[in-house]
């Protein structure tokens, strides 16, 4: 990454906040980013429980997905990049307020990457 591509983390904030789903519905936060690596965050509120009260399946895969994009795209400013594929293993409920996504690239590719995220809550119960 040349000298002139570098950006800040109110950079990637700002750019992100076109991600309307992630950021405004969902209530993810990017509090952490490197080339090919993000970190995000969401708080948890009753908006994100399913109807047995625990954390619904889909924050965390959101988060996640959000993460990936930030890693994928925000350190270049260019948002040119889409998931092909992705799937998750949920390992257990979370217990605390916040989860927390960190996302860091397996293997770069010229066309295609592939990317691992954790997702913990504030507890450290590793989450998916």
């Amino acid at each position: 990454m040349d000298q002139e591509q570098k950006v800040t983390l109110e950079e990637v904030q700002q750019i992100f906040t076109a991600d309307r789903f992630g950021t405004e519905a969902a209530g993810a936060v990017v509090t952490d980013f490197g080339e090919r690596y993000a970190k995000c965050e969401m708080e948890l509120k009753p908006v994100h429980l399913n109807a047995s009260g625990r954390v619904m399946g889909g924050v965390p895969f959101t988060l996640a997905d959000f993460a990936v994009a930030v890693a994928a795209q925000g350190y270049r400013k260019t948002l040119d990049t889409v998931s092909l594929e992705s799937e998750i293993s949920y390992f257990a409920a979370a217990k605390g307020k916040h989860l927390i996504a960190e996302a860091i690239c397996i293997k770069a590719g010229r066309t295609t990457s592939y990317y691992e995220v954790m997702i913990t809550d504030d507890l450290g119960t590793k989450v998916a």
